[in-house]
This record gives structure tokens, sequence and C-alpha cells, in this order.
């Protein structure tokens, strides 16, 4: 496991937010009902050998794939634990339910989700701010859409593993963004728009090249990921001409 200079641990292949630390989970934005931890490392003391760490590693990444594509109702144990090559026993060594495991790869989740946002700055050309969101969404599309499409089914289930949090840290980010939006639109250096919607949008016409990749790609029959620069270039010059003045 590697940590980046941003903060994101590397599983895989795949970033997160740095979850865990030496010595098990941080449940900083969410805590199962009852407060426990796995009977494994988890709740231990001693730091994680470097075989743990690689099984934690290999169950994340597996479930990523499992919860991605068949959601968390769709998804079991025995088929995460499979596809980690290790035992049903030795998964639930590290984690105590696949509840468990959701919510580390949702945690670790929603700070990479909202990275983005929180990236807008208040000091920069407005529009090329607004725009430079909109091309992170996309690229995030691009580089992460199991991440998405796990984040997409958890919210068309009605969230109810993270409502909470959404209410909470995801809202009061995209409440303070907006507040800047409206600014800039009071100002005149944008046009006139519900900073709310044009997130909304943003989100909509960026993770939809995620969350739909199979009908894209059956509709456009594109070479490898070529789409994603002509989507880059469409909503540059539509959000470009919404947002001037």
């Amino acid at each position: 496991m590697t940590v980046s200079a941003t903060g994101l641990t590397k599983w895989s292949g795949i970033r997160y937010h740095l979850y865990y630390d030496s010595q098990g989970p941080r449940r900083d934005l969410t805590e199962p009902k009852d407060g426990r931890r796995g009977a494994g490392p988890a709740s231990g003391a001693r730091p994680r050998t470097r075989i743990q760490e690689r099984n934690v590693s290999a169950i994340l990444e597996a479930a990523l794939e499992e919860f991605s594509r068949h959601g968390f109702r769709g998804s079991t144990l025995d088929r995460i634990a499979e596809r980690a090559r290790l035992s049903k026993p030795n998964l639930l060594y590290y984690f105590e339910s696949k509840e468990a495991i959701h919510l580390a790869l949702l945690n670790g989740l929603l700070e990479t989700w909202l990275a983005p946002l929180r990236a807008l700055d208040p000091a920069g050309d407005p529009i090329e701010e607004i725009l430079g969101y909109v091309r992170r969404k996309l690229e995030m599309a691009r580089t992460l859409p199991r991440e998405s499409r796990l984040f997409a089914t958890e919210i068309i289930q009605g969230a109810p593993r993270m409502l909470g949090v959404i209410e909470g840290p995801l809202k009061d980010m995209v409440d303070e963004k907006a507040e800047l939006i409206r600014g800039w639109a009071d100002e005149g250096h944008i046009a006139a728009v519900d900073p709310h919607h044009l997130i909304f949008s943003i989100w909509a016409t960026t993770q939809h090249y995620a969350d739909f990749d199979a009908q894209i790609r059956a509709v456009l029959e594109p070479t490898g990921h070529a789409h994603f620069a002509e989507a880059a270039r469409f909503l540059d010059h539509l959000y470009r001409r919404t947002l001037t003045p």
C-alpha cells in the first residue's frame, strides 16, 4: 500500500481516501450501528503486516468489482472471497460483514468524490474554475467507472448506508460551493444560473459516461476511451456558452 502526496491511498491501482491507518480503519464518516469492529487486525493495536495489507487490498478490490456490477443486495461474501482468492473465514477476519466492506469503500469514495468540487478556487477565473470542475468530473468518470457505479447504485437504492453522510459532509460542500457560484453570478462574472442545479447538471453530464458506459459504447462504438475527448470538447462548449454573461 502506498500513500500519495494528496493523501490518497492506492489499492491495486484504485485511489481512495486514506481510510485505513496502520492500526485499522478510521470510521470518520460512518459507523456500524453497534459500533463493533471486525475480529481481526482492525480491532487490534498492532500495525498491519504486509500480508494483512495485501489481503485487505484484495478484499476491497474484489468487493468494488462485485458491488459495482451487482449492487449491495446482489453481491455476496462468498463471491467477494472467491474473487479475492481468500477463504470466507479469512475474509471475515478482516471485515465482520458485507456491510463493513461496503462502508469501507463508500467512506473512501466520498472523499474522492468531493475533491473535484472542493478544488473550486474563489480567487480563480469563475468560468475557468467551473470548466475545470467539469473536466475533473469527466476524468473521474473515465478513470474510476466502478467507483462511480458503486456510488450511483447506493443513491438509487435510497442511500440506506450513506444518507447521514450525504446530508452532512456532501451537502455542506455543495452548499458552500453553490454560494461561491451564486456570488460569481451576482457580481456579473458568470451568467445568472441556479448554482445547485448547475452542479447537478455537471454530475449528470459527466458521471453518465461511467454509469451508462454500456449504453454509450453500444451507440457510439468508440475505440478505447476516444469518446471522452469528444465529450470533453462538447461539455466545454456547452458550459462555456451557458456561463458566459
